[in-house]
């Protein structure tokens, strides 16, 4: 019984397993419960086909689903300290680090392309949630503002896609003075008449949507996003009353006036291209102030 038991079980089992079931086949969608090819699911933009709810997305999808394709190029962003704090709570920040990078194959939460949106050149940053919760720390700070330096070098509009935790605690006060540095970067870019857009995904939150976040000369969100300062149990708490249904969410920000547009990840590119294109009408034979 051994033999079988320790030597030819074994054998029949590395035969018959020979083809394991990947981790990721199957996507269960987070909204109605449907189960989801993961293919099928990344072909339909990270969107339920049974409920239309739009789930996370990569930065490296996201380029591509706002570009309409390959057309565009990565610039490569700037190195900034890894932990200049020293600091360190259950982990050291460094292991947090190393592990978000192993994670998501990125250096940091923010990824930033160049390319054509229809007939318009334009600059597209995108926030990686998946990487430490999109927090906004010194990596993407800088990140954001060479993204507006090469938009104005260039003379093309800048794109900001928000999905975000809010401000890096590992990086403290280095991690909040990205609100005010990103907001005079923004101001350059106004000064040179070119345009903002955002785009406000499931979450923008805390710091990030105290700053550049709401700082759009358009604003857009997506379906269902969650889009706020604080979270609704804190507020609650705090004013002592029940918040009204559907509350932080895209479509109820639209209703209130918050936000110009919610649109279907199907209807991204071409929106913005609308608006960028309407936005830098006459722009092109303007000369910049410095010249």
């Amino acid at each position: 019984m051994s033999w079988l038991t320790n030597y030819v079980k074994p054998k029949l089992q590395r035969v018959l397993n020979t083809k394991d079931t990947p981790d990721n086949l199957w996507h269960k969608c987070k909204s109605c419960g449907q189960m989801i090819f993961h293919k099928e699911f990344v072909a339909a933009r990270y969107v339920c086909a049974s409920c239309g709810h739009h789930d996370r997305m990569p930065p490296s999808d996201r380029l591509k689903n706002i570009f309409g394709g390959e057309n565009f190029h990565m610039i490569d962003m700037p190195k900034v300290l890894q932990d200049p704090l020293k600091f360190k709570d259950s982990k050291k920040y460094t292991d947090r680090l190393k592990e978000a990078r192993n994670k998501t194959g990125d250096q940091d939460a923010i990824k930033v392309g160049v390319g054509k949106i229809g007939h318009e050149t334009a600059v597209v940053a995108a926030q990686n949630f998946m990487f430490m919760g999109g927090s906004m720390g010194m990596a993407v700070g800088e990140g954001i503002i060479t993204a507006i330096r090469h938009a104005i070098d260039i003379h093309a509009p800048f794109i900001m896609v928000t999905a975000s935790g809010g401000a890096r605690m590992q990086e403290g006060i280095l991690s909040l003075m990205q609100m005010p540095r990103t907001t005079v970067a923004l101001q350059m870019l106004r000064d040179a008449g070119l345009p903002y857009v955002v785009l406000l995904a499931d979450p923008t939150t805390g710091g990030v949507s105290a700053s550049y976040a709401m700082l759009g000369d358009v604003q857009i969100a997506e379906p269902g996003a969650m889009i706020a300062f604080s979270g609704s149990r804190v507020i609650e708490q705090t004013i002592r009353e029940k918040l009204p249904e559907g509350f932080q969410r895209a479509e109820y920000l639209l209703e209130h006036g918050m936000v110009d547009m919610v649109v279907h990840r199907d209807q991204l590119n071409a929106e913005i291209g609308k608006i960028i294109s309407l936005l830098m009408a006459g722009r092109h034979n303007t000369t910049k102030a410095a010249e």
